[in-house]
Parts: C-alpha cells; sequence; structure tokens
C-alpha cells in the first residue's frame, strides 16, 4: 500500500473531512434557499482539494466508503448550524445504486441527526457513464419515495446530460459554470441556458445558474427568469455561513429596471394593504382574522419587515379542519409552522409588464406575491389584478402595433423617445429601412414581400436580446429601433451580416445565381435590381441628448437613412449631427 493509499485510508478512518457550504439564492425571494455542502480533506495535504480527493479515492477504489464518510460529516455539521433551509447533498450514481445506499443507512443516519428527508435534496454528480437508465431511474424513484428530491449536477458536462434529464426528471438541475461564466458577452452561451430554461418550464423543473461571479453575469441569467443561483457573487463556501444576504447584491436589478423604456404601470398600482402578522403569532389568533374579516384570502407573515410566507385561507382551513382534533394540535402553535413555499417578491417600482414575465418563467401556481419598498415589506399583488392591467395594456397596445409584425407603431415609438427625453435617459436610434424591396415585392408577389419583412422582425429580435432595446415597425419596410444597450454597433453588424446570409432563401436559385432579379423601375423602364439589402442609419447617444421632442430625433434619423442607402449593400451610417459624418459598410 502507498503512502498517499494509506493516507486517504487514515482520512476515512478518522473522518479528517470538513464540510464547507455554499448558498443557493432564490431570486424570487431574494434569500437563501438552500445550503450546497461541499467537501474538502485535510487542508496540509495533497488531498485537500476535492478533485485530488476523489480523483485517488477512484484509483484505490474507496468511493464509496469516501462519499459515505462525506455524507455524516456534512449531515452532522449542517444539523450543528441549526439551519432552517434545505441541503443539497453530492452523490454519485455509483453509490446511489449500491445495496448499502438503498437500504436506508443514509436515512437512518439524518433521522439519527434530527433532519429529515424532505430536507435533503440529492445532488447526483455524474463522474462516469450510466450503463443502465432503467435500474437508476427505479431508484430515483426510491429515494423520492422516502421524501427527498432530486438535482442533477453540472448540466452540459456529463456523459448523458440531456438523456439523464428526461428519465429522471429531476426537481432541480443545475447548469455547469461553463455556460454562465461570460454568458453577458457570449450569444452562444445565453441562447443555450435560455433554451434550457424554457425546457425546464416545460417539465416542471428548476433550474440552478452556478459559477456567478460578476454582476454583469448575475444580470444575463436574471433576465432569462433562471430561479435559483448560485456562486461567488453572492458567497463564497465556508464552514459557518450566515443565512442572510447582502440585499445591496439586488440592487443591481432595481438599476436596470430603472434603464427599461417608460414602462405602462409599475406594480404598486395594484398592491393590496393587508395587515400582516409575525411568525409567532398563534395558529388560533389567525384563524380569528380570517372569520372576522371574510374578504381576506391571505395573510402575509412578516417578521423585522421581511415577509418570509403568505397564509391562503382555504389552505390553512384545510389543514387545520383535516381532523377533529385540528385545533387543539395546532391552535396554540406559532403560524410559521404553515408555511411552505417563500412568495415571489417584487420591488414596488418594477414594472408591471416585467412582472408578469417573471411569473410566467417561475410557473408558480401561488395566486399572490409580495410587494416591497427597499426590501420592506408594503403590501400584497395578486394574479387576478396583475392580468386585468396586462390585458387593458395589451388592449392598448394593440391598437398601435403593425398589424403584420404586431410590434410597436409611429405612436408608442414617439411616445418612448418623448419619455427618454424628458428624464434624460440616454439612447441611440437605429433606423432600419430594406434596399429594393419594391422590386422583391412585384417580382414575387406579396406574400413573399411579407415574408421579408417577418424576417426583418426575426432577425431583429434574435439578435437584440436585452430587454433595455425596443423594437417598433412604422410601416413598410421601415423599422425603428431605440437602443439602450452600449453595445448597439455591435448589434447592428451583426443585424447586417444575418440579414445577408437568410434573406437568400428568399430568392430562387437562378436569381440567387445571378445576385438579383430583373424587373422595372418606377418609369417602368427595364431594370436589373440587386438582392435585397438592409441599410441603417444611426444616431449615437450624444446627438439625440440635444434633441427636445421625438420631431428633432425623427429628422435626424431620416437624415441618417438617406446617406445609409446611398451605400451599396448591407452597411450602416452614423449620423453625429453637426460633428461629422461616419460611413462604413458592414
Amino acid at each position: 500500500m502507498s503512502d498517499l493509499e494509506k493516507q486517504l485510508a487514515q482520512i476515512i478512518a478518522t473522518k479528517q473531512l470538513v464540510s464547507l457550504f455554499q448558498p443557493i439564492i432564490s431570486l424570487a425571494s431574494q434569500n437563501i434557499f438552500s445550503f450546497e455542502a461541499l467537501i474538502r480533506g485535510p487542508s496540509n495535504s495533497i488531498l485537500h482539494n476535492p478533485l485530488s480527493l476523489f480523483s485517488y479515492a477512484n484509483k484505490f477504489n474507496r468511493v464509496m466508503d469516501l462519499e459515505h464518510t462525506c455524507r455524516k460529516v456534512s449531515i452532522r455539521q449542517y444539523v450543528n448550524l441549526n439551519f432552517s433551509q434545505k441541503l443539497f447533498l453530492n452523490i454519485s450514481p455509483k453509490v446511489l445504486l449500491h445495496p448499502d445506499f438503498k437500504q436506508g443507512e443514509t436515512l437512518r443516519f439524518l433521522k439519527q441527526s434530527g433532519l429529515s428527508p424532505e430536507s435533503v435534496v440529492i445532488e447526483i454528480t455524474e463522474q462516469q457513464p450510466i450503463d443502465d437508465f432503467d435500474l437508476m431511474r427505479d431508484a430515483v424513484n426510491h429515494y423520492r419515495g422516502m421524501g427527498f428530491e432530486i438535482a442533477l449536477d453540472d448540466l452540459g458536462t456529463g456523459y448523458s446530460g440531456l438523456r439523464l434529464w428526461t428519465e429522471l426528471m429531476p426537481d432541480y438541475v443545475k447548469i455547469d459554470r461553463h455556460f454562465i461564466q461570460g454568458i453577458d458577452k457570449d450569444r452562444v452561451k445565453l441562447n443555450f441556458v435560455r433554451s434550457i430554461q424554457d425546457m425546464a418550464s416545460a417539465s416542471n423543473c428548476q433550474i440552478i445558474a452556478e459559477g456567478i461571479e460578476t454582476e454583469a453575469e448575475f444580470l444575463a441569467v436574471e433576465s432569462l427568469g433562471i430561479p435559483f443561483v448560485q456562486g461567488y457573487y453572492f458567497a463564497r463556501p465556508v464552514c459557518n455561513p450566515t443565512t442572510e444576504l447582502d440585499k445591496n447584491l439586488f440592487n443591481v436589478l432595481q438599476k436596470n429596471q430603472d434603464q427599461l423604456i417608460n414602462p405602462s404601470k409599475s406594480i404598486v398600482s395594484i398592491i393590496k394593504q393587508i395587515t400582516p402578522v409575525k411568525p409567532e403569532t398563534k395558529v388560533l389568533e389567525v384563524l380569528k382574522i380570517f372569520q372576522k374579516s371574510t374578504q381576506i384570502e391571505f395573510i402575509p407573515i412578516v417578521n423585522n419587515d421581511i415577509c418570509t410566507g403568505l397564509i391562503y385561507k382555504d389552505k390553512f382551513l384545510t389543514k387545520l379542519f383535516a381532523s377533529q382534533y385540528g385545533i387543539e394540535l395546532y391552535g396554540k402553535k406559532p403560524i410559521a409552522l404553515f408555511l411552505q413555499n417563500v412568495p415571489q417578491t417584487f420591488d414596488k417600482n418594477i414594472a408591471i409588464e416585467s412582472v408578469s414575465q417573471k411569473l410566467t418563467d417561475h410557473l408558480k401556481t401561488d395566486s399572490a406575491f409580495i410587494i416591497t419598498d427597499k426590501n420592506c415589506y408594503l403590501g400584497v399583488g395578486t394574479i387576478i389584478d396583475l392580468l386585468e392591467e396586462i390585458t387593458c395594456q395589451q388592449i392598448k397596445n394593440a391598437q398601435h402595433a403593425n398589424p403584420l409584425t404586431l410590434l410597436p407603431g409611429i405612436t408608442p415609438i414617439n411616445e418612448q423617445m418623448n419619455y427618454l427625453l424628458k428624464s434624460e435617459q440616454p439612447f441611440a436610434i437605429g433606423y432600419f429601412d430594406l434596399d429594393y424591396f419594391k422590386p422583391f415585392n412585384d417580382h414575387y408577389g406579396y406574400n413573399a414581400g411579407d415574408k421579408m419583412i417577418k424576417l426583418v422582425t426575426s432577425v431583429l429580435q434574435k439578435t437584440l436580446v436585452s430587454k433595455i432595446d425596443y423594437i417598433g415597425h412604422i410601416g413598410g419596410d421601415d423599422f425603428i429601433v431605440i437602443f439602450r444597450n452600449p453595445n448597439w454597433l455591435q448589434d447592428c453588424k451583426i443585424i447586417l451580416q444575418t440579414f445577408e446570409t437568410e434573406v437568400l432563401n428568399l430568392y430562387s436559385a437562378e436569381d440567387r445565381q445571378h445576385k438579383g432579379i430583373n424587373g422595372h423601375d418606377r418609369q417602368g423602364n427595364s431594370c436589373f435590381f440587386p438582392l435585397s439589402s438592409l441599410s441603417i442609419g444611426i444616431i449615437e447617444e450624444h446627438a439625440t441628448a440635444s434633441c427636445s421632442s421625438h420631431i428633432e430625433v425623427s429628422d435626424l434619423a431620416a437624415e441618417a437613412k438617406h446617406q445609409a442607402k446611398l451605400i451599396t449593400g448591407n452597411s450602416y451610417f452614423i449620423n453625429k449631427r453637426l460633428a461629422k459624418y461616419i460611413t462604413c459598410a458592414a
């Protein structure tokens, strides 16, 4: 036996392991939802790093023993912390399928420690290929039956990630940090994570984005509707973590919200003022409140200005009167025992549209949510009131939307520009216009012309993923984009390149070969027209800032578009007002 093997055996035998705990954050409540246990070996050993520790354990065929010891150490340390949040425990499939584990040894240790299976999430770490998916699925269902929840770790790096997801249908899926790092600068990663979130919503699964280290990564992930996050941006793994988060970490969300263009209304407009009760309030007192105020459907539970949950009348009464001894059993106990899921929380200034999107992304069945002021409880909003307001707004928007693309028309665009000018918020303008669209429309017909208009719409929407940009269709083949994202020039270049490639699909093979079509000009003369291209007239932020109304902005944009159309092919022209003009082909 080598010295290293002896050292590993000694570590396992004497439990020379330390568990660190890193919080997993719920973005809905902006609080800690759970902690993941992360093991470390002796600090003065080559086996301190978990990668080395498990690598040598695998080499010396001691993985089962090591994982068993890790679980005991993590559970014991976590119980001593006396936390109420869930605990994520990493377990490899090989161990999960082992007879000793299936026989409930870990379950017995949990009960001895005073921790219930409902408080533990088994996080499956796929370090080796899985040979038998049927056996794995049966094992997972076995542990679910005991009360455990299941998480799939490091999606995107394992041997069979998506297959394993569909086979096991986990409660949580963790996206590997590789796809999160730099997501704010990488469209491929952004779209990959967006697709994962869409799949999760369809399969009633919750996504956890791990490895968030920067504010920009946090904003990108939050914009996709990811419900849970983890990473150094929030907290590093430590032995004795705090259960309180620095609320300043979330100020960036409000700052980002402030950049949204002229929201119709903020969520505070539908607030309901409901007097809360404290977590220690007796169940019998809450019952009296519901009996006295029959119109109240829920009561907020607030402690030190922070709402920790909602008590729904129907669920409360059902549990209380499930047996004839319900009042005797629960009457004198604190109402906090009736709390289950933490409701979603929104600052009073967040736009109604943004709240609606987040509620849709998270697919929660709660009928109400919390409205706060500087993270302190302010009141409650209901889904019914939100839907009513959204419906009214949609009707208003539809009155001014382009019937073909359903994009906002000239009236809301002008309103947005006037709002930004009045509030002195910087923005750039992009005026998009198709070249040689009329000859194409005449040659291929109106249906093909509509397809080209929709192509422009699609390219704009796929490229401009930032929620703070505003896309409008002012009629015909003319589009306006109000840019709030400072990367507008890079976006314009991508739009031109994408359109140049995709527009070829609208032409016949013969016309593509000839790089154009034969037609007639406005005087009826035979002419050859090149393939349609896109021209963009751009006004920079400092130029729009010198304008007093949308009329002046529109004049500058029209001038910039005219100059752009003088450039051959897909191109843009930046109008710097009285400074100088810059032209550049795509």
